[in-house]
């Protein structure tokens, strides 16, 4: 058994919504857990077999850690001599593989981080939870990141994390809301067959928050799992002053209430910074009725209700991008108001729409905001 656990969008006229999850490779691997990508295409337990084979290496020499230590190049080993057998049927698609943890909101350079770390020692995972707003009763709010966009980020990553593409790995929030933190790790090795974890220094699991990261340490060890903890990737460039001051775990670090906030003052190029890439707004869109074209340029409007992720405060902003299928991207400028978006590229070639499509996906990466 792997590392001793047991195992277990003139306007457009409407939106399409049914295709939000688009390229996500959405779907359910059991009653609560969901796979967002689809980086896995042989079994398993064989693909398992073989990147362990050729990343990992024994755990026997290591100690788990406290959090200053912060192990990261250690590597753990199927365990062969191991004499708990690896059930053939019922492994989940993390079994031996190494989990990230956290919330992966933004996707930004810390979560890199903690994806780069795992890589290092074994098949990377995000593992994170759905459902906290509906069982928290929190207002719905946009995503940083469009469900359909999430692939191709990752896949961006792969260059961080040993030519490998993360995968993300989700579980329903209410199955494991009342878990205590040893609960928790106990479902991580039994039920989920995980070889081991990465978390960040300020890491809170369990019901009410109750672990933390120096008892993730300790939990991962006794169930023959073993946990690295890494130091926050910290925010150089901006201070903390109107940052939620009532956030916990707010030290001055990267996280997604930052590239929230930078995001609705429109700051692209603190963005960028946060998430170690432009900032790229979906939409889709299934008609186009106000689509304007003259000899010199092309102008399109949509109505915000098409956006599948958080756009920046309202204004206009130059020398953004225009992502539409597999053509490359067209410069182009942006507005943005309280109810549309306008897009206007000396493009022209662009307003030429295939209406044969039910629907359009166009992506927007935004640099700078017009002073």
């Amino acid at each position: 058994m792997l590392c001793g656990g047991s195992r277990i969008s003139h306007r457009i006229r409407e939106c399409n919504y049914h295709h939000q999850n688009l390229g996500s490779g959405l779907g359910f691997c059991s009653s609560r857990i969901v796979r967002l990508s689809s980086y896995m295409e042989t079994p398993v337990s064989v693909q398992h077999n073989q990147l362990l084979q050729q990343k990992l290496v024994s755990f026997s020499t290591i100690h788990s850690k406290s959090p200053a230590q912060m192990p990261i190049r250690s590597c753990c080993s199927s365990q062969l001599e191991d004499d708990r057998e690896l059930p053939a049927e019922g492994l989940s698609s993390v079994a031996g593989g190494i989990v990230a943890l956290g919330k992966f909101d933004a996707l930004h350079i810390g979560h890199r981080e903690l994806a780069s770390q795992a890589s290092k020692v074994g098949a990377p995972y995000l593992l994170s939870f759905v459902g906290m707003a509906e069982v928290f009763g929190w207002e719905p709010r946009a995503p940083i990141v469009a469900k359909c966009d999430r692939k191709r980020v990752l896949s961006s990553w792969s260059p961080y994390c040993g030519n490998v593409t993360p995968e993300e790995f989700q579980i329903e929030f209410s199955s494991v809301r009342h878990l205590t933190p040893q609960q928790f790790v106990e479902k991580l090795s039994k039920e989920l067959g995980v070889c081991g974890v990465v978390a960040g220094e300020n890491y809170r699991f369990g019901y009410k928050a109750a672990g933390n990261a120096s008892e993730l340490v300790r939990l991962c060890e006794e169930y023959g799992m073993h946990a690295y903890i890494i130091k926050s990737v910290m925010d150089k460039n901006q201070d903390s002053r109107n940052i939620d001051g009532k956030d916990y775990k707010e030290r001055g670090q990267v996280s997604s209430t930052r590239v929230r906030h930078a995001l609705a003052i429109g700051d692209m190029k603190y963005v960028s910074e946060l998430l170690g890439r432009q900032h790229r707004l979906v939409l889709t869109v299934n008609d186009f009725e106000e689509l304007t074209s003259t000899s010199n340029k092309c102008k399109v409007s949509a109505p915000k209700s098409c956006l599948l992720n958080l756009p920046p405060m309202e204004g206009c902003y130059k020398n953004c991008f225009l992502i539409f299928g597999d053509e490359s991207p067209v410069s182009c400028r942006v507005c943005i108001d309280t109810t549309h978006i306008h897009l206007e590229t000396a493009e022209v070639g662009i307003c030429n729409f295939d209406n044969s499509q039910d629907f359009h996906i166009l992506g927007i990466e935004f640099v700078e905001l017009e002073s």
